[in-house]
């Protein structure tokens, strides 16, 4: 069967049929491109860029060009994936024109299928607009990494009886506002199961347990890309991180012990024009 491009109506589908979704963050063409082929429904063009392949600290320095950038290049690797910008710090929270603004140039200029936004409430009346626009947004609520601080943190959100009733309520109130899917970050299984049988469109998991609709993780971390730091609820399938080393440091030992290029790497010139260099 011939693969199709992802769209939203398809993704509500899986949930009606209880079909998990995936979805990895791609930051360039290369990985884009082998993500999309390996079949994953969905692609986030994360802020994690700003830690993973720019080197910050936080997501927080992150601009709409560093983004925009990126989004660009995993477009154009990505043919069957949907795909997701992510709008960096201060990019949406000054007021909901700007934040129409931004939005629209990551769908115009950044080729993305939608945007994600971080919070709930507090963002309620920018992805409301962003909507109305006729922009598809995605929220994402629980732990959310640009406003670690002010949560004292990245610490799991929603360990009270208070704070969980936070993260439901804001889950009700995106979906009535028109988001069409919602990522649940570092929350406890047992609300995000709550939350998943509540709404009806998709919520996508990242240490929020196995009751969501589908899961996200950073490709980095799944790679062994990243060494700084790896999160609890990450799972790493690989180490490509020793492997690039390992080739890295034979190709040194190679070039040192002049073991390469060796005669299949080098081109040659006939031995007749040789000789008629006036050297």
């Amino acid at each position: 069967m011939e693969r199709k491009k992802v769209t939203i109506t398809g993704l509500l589908n899986k949930k009606k049929e209880n079909k998990p979704i995936t979805m990895l963050t791609a930051y360039d063409f290369p990985l884009a491109s082998i993500i999309d082929e390996a079949g994953i429904d969905m692609i986030l063009v994360g802020d994690s860029v700003g830690m993973v392949v720019l080197g910050y600290e936080n997501t927080l320095p992150v601009t709409m060009d560093d983004m925009l950038h990126h989004c660009k290049a995993v477009a154009r690797g990505t043919k069957y994936a949907f795909l997701v910008g992510d709008m960096p710090f201060m990019s949406y929270q000054v007021s909901s024109e700007e934040a129409i603004r931004n939005a629209g140039r990551f769908v115009k200029e950044g080729n993305c299928d939608a945007v994600k936004l971080e919070g709930g409430i507090e963002v309620i009346d920018q992805i409301k607009a962003i909507v109305k626009a006729g922009i598809p947004a995605m929220s994402h609520i629980g732990l959310t990494p640009q406003s670690a601080t002010q949560l004292g943190g990245f610490k799991v959100q929603g360990k009270t009886a208070v704070s969980a009733e936070k993260i439901i309520d804001d889950a009700i109130r995106l979906e009535k506002v028109g988001c069409f899917g919602i990522i649940l970050e570092c929350i406890p299984d047992k609300i995000s199961k709550i939350i998943t049988s509540k709404v009806k469109i998709p919520t996508i998991g990242i240490g929020a347990g196995i009751h969501c609709d589908g899961q996200v993780l950073v490709t980095y971390d799944i790679l062994g890309l990243y060494k700084k730091f790896t999160p609890k609820f990450a799972k790493k399938y690989t180490d490509v991180f020793l492997q690039i080393k390992k080739a890295a440091e034979q190709y040194k030992a190679e070039v040192e012990e002049r073991k390469f290029p060796a005669k299949e790497h080098s081109f040659t010139i006939d031995e007749k024009e040789l000789k008629k260099l006036k050297m």
